[in-house]
């Protein structure tokens, strides 16, 4: 039986115009009251997906920053931050690239050095809580550094994610989209924060149902005994994760969760 539903947002749940569809606010509810926990899982900082999810911001558990950080109830649950020496070097290499653009995203607030667009825009558009600094280094040791975005006005895949891993050995970087990557901590990822939510709440692997499109998700839907992916979903991905639903556009995650709890009624 389904207990635990955690999904991506952009590119997964939202739709091609980056907006939540408010047909998942009653769905959630409805969940809720047969037991089933739901998590918003994305690389979108907390303050963000509260907003988005303000309706049901106490039905929720969060998992933001690609699973860096976990929050319930406005309380962190989990925290996995970088080392500052470790985001001294990331940011010494990202600066040393052409092209690239860093953002540090912190608990609380995310922070830039830059004002090129449209890498500007695109940081404010997505983080509700974004300030810009005259120099990153100045944040690294006051804050704990969930992870480093990196924008790449050419192509992320093309690009920065095949020279920044082997400059990063001790960090983890990954794709999270068209034209951004993430460094986080080692062990830090969606998957580390499902694992640590299953432990919290009781759940088994096959209790808890997973959506996501792109790489950065890959280690949520291994987490979880049925692990989705849409249409639209990153061609590397769907070929590791088989299991397909119609894309974002069409509402795919909003289908399969009716499905879910249509089933889940007919035990009641």
């Amino acid at each position: 039986m389904v207990k635990f539903i955690a999904t991506d947002l952009d590119g997964t749940l939202l739709d091609e115009q980056k907006q939540l569809p408010e047909e998942v606010f009653p769905l959630i509810r409805k969940l809720k009251s047969l037991g089933v926990l739901f998590a918003p899982a994305s690389g979108r900082q907390y303050a963000n997906v509260r907003q988005l999810f303000a309706p049901v911001a106490d039905d929720v558990v969060f998992i933001c920053e690609n699973g860096a950080l976990v929050k319930q109830h406005g309380k962190t649950l989990h925290l996995s931050p970088i080392r500052d020496l470790d985001a001294r070097d990331a940011i010494r290499e990202i600066r040393a690239l052409p092209h690239l653009y860093p953002m540090l995203c912190c608990a609380d607030f995310a922070y830039i050095e830059n004002s090129e667009m449209p890498f500007f825009k695109y940081a404010m558009l997505s983080y509700t809580n974004c300030k810009k600094v005259e120099n990153l280094d100045d944040v690294i040791g006051k804050e704990d550094i969930c992870k480093i975005a990196v924008y790449d006005e050419i192509a992320a895949a093309e690009n920065c994610i095949k020279v920044l891993p082997q400059r990063l050995p001790h960090l983890r970087t990954i794709l999270s989209g068209f034209d951004w990557c993430d460094i986080s901590a080692p062990d830090s990822n969606k998957g580390e924060a499902i694992r640590f939510l299953q432990k919290a709440f009781s759940l088994e692997r096959e209790e808890c149902v997973a959506f996501g499109d792109h790489m950065n998700d890959f280690e949520m839907l291994r987490e979880c005994g049925q692990a989705y992916v849409p249409e639209n979903a990153y061609p590397p991905l769907k070929k590791l994760i088989g299991r397909v639903i119609p894309p974002n556009r069409e509402g795919g995650v909003l289908q399969k969760l009716r499905e879910i709890i249509a089933r889940l009624e007919e035990t009641v």
